[in-house]
């Protein structure tokens, strides 16, 4: 048989399955009709286990039924998100996040009080002056710092570098998302260069140590692994803090992963600038607040959540995004403290807070997942 005539009858095959699936979508809406008649949730997992196992026995061929399998999956979830959306479960979910677009004023603040993890010069300053135009900068000693001081009410918003472009995402920050209340209100993304920095008169060859942050070390691999085994390198809580140190030393032999602008905010020179392995270098920051604020313009969504412990829960929830043509950008898994085996999820999602799949997608993710966290919807400052 030719190409062409197989093609035709697959084409036959479809139009029937697309009949089928439209009827089969047509009892779903009367299901839907009787559940919310009768006050029953639509999530029947009994139900769904017990027609997949018919399913996989129906279809006799080993390899077969696993494909079934991943086709009815896909299926319940389709029908599950329309059941849903015909009954309207979406109201109660979305209602804090309405109240926060509505009560957000039109405008980001240009003045406010932030907490920032380092000293003077770091990053996550650079950051913070790019989203506000005046801000009140409280340095705090590490992330945990940060954290609590908007938890606290001390400061209205807190700066935290959330991943960079080459090292990967920020593990501490991650884990403490964890343990603490807080919404997401804006983000960006800083270009980074860093460069070998040292006291006035100090060579390449004179240094015998490097302070730096690890995420910085790791960064510029390749140029500290030319500089050879003699050279130790010390971790500390941020760039910023490597340049202070240095410039405080009283020693001659140190040096700094930094930023120009640390050089010369501490009296210190370049020995050699833009050191990093890769030249497109950027670290995301998040801006966070005690309380949800949602600006205009807000097209990126972050959640964390806590998924059954069962082969296809990740694969389900991902379903969900794919029925409602929203794009996952990033997710990231981290294990829950005390917990053996169980992993926290955590989502960077595309999509318009004012779009019917947004609220659609809110409802579905707080009713199917054995905890949920909204972290808040944003835009990004490029």
């Amino acid at each position: 048989m030719e190409l062409d005539q197989l093609r035709q009858e697959i084409d036959a095959v479809d139009k029937r399955l697309v009949e089928d699936i439209k009827e089969r979508m047509k009892v779903a809406a009367a299901i839907a009709d009787y559940k919310r008649e009768h006050g029953i949730p639509v999530m029947d997992s009994k139900r769904e286990r017990e027609v997949l196992h018919k399913i996989v026995e129906m279809a006799g061929d080993p390899m077969l039924s696993s494909y079934y399998k991943v086709l009815y999956s896909l299926l319940f979830e389709l029908s599950r998100s329309y059941q849903n959306k015909l009954i309207g479960n979406n109201e109660e979910a979305f209602k804090d996040i309405r109240a926060a677009i509505e009560n957000t004023p039109k405008m980001f603040p240009k003045m406010a009080r932030v907490a920032c993890q380092g000293v003077e010069g770091a990053y996550s300053m650079i950051a913070c002056e790019k989203l506000f135009n005046s801000p009140n900068i409280m340095y705090l000693g590490n992330f945990e710092g940060v954290f609590s001081a908007v938890e606290n009410g001390l400061c209205e918003y807190g700066i935290l570098p959330i991943e960079n472009s080459t090292a990967g995402s920020v593990r501490k920050v991650y884990d403490l998302m964890l343990s603490h209340n807080f919404y997401i209100v804006r983000s960006t993304r800083i270009k980074v260069n860093h460069c070998l920095i040292a006291k006035q008169g100090t060579e390449l060859k004179d240094v015998k140590e490097i302070y730096s942050h690890e995420q910085a070390i790791s960064q510029c691999s390749e140029f500290l692994k030319e500089l050879g085994s003699g050279v130790k390198l010390t971790e500390v809580e941020n760039t910023a803090v490597a340049a202070q140190m240095v410039a405080q030393s009283g020693r001659n032999d140190v040096a700094a992963l930094s930023s120009y602008r640390c050089a010369e905010l501490y009296g210190l020179k370049s020995i050699k600038s833009n050191v990093q392995d890769n030249g497109n270098n950027h670290t995301r920051f998040i801006c966070i607040s005690k309380k949800p604020e949602i600006y205009p313009g807000a097209n990126k969504t972050s959640v964390m959540m806590v998924l059954s412990h069962r082969p296809g829960a990740l694969y389900k929830m991902l379903a969900r995004f794919y029925a409602l043509d929203i794009n996952v950008v990033k997710l990231e898994s981290r294990p829950m403290p005390d917990r053996d085996f169980e992993f926290m999820f955590y989502f960077d999602i595309e999509t318009s807070v004012y779009s019917e799949e947004f609220v659609q997608m809110i409802s579905e993710l707080s009713d199917g997942t054995e905890e949920f966290h909204y972290l808040g919807s944003y835009s990004e400052v490029m």
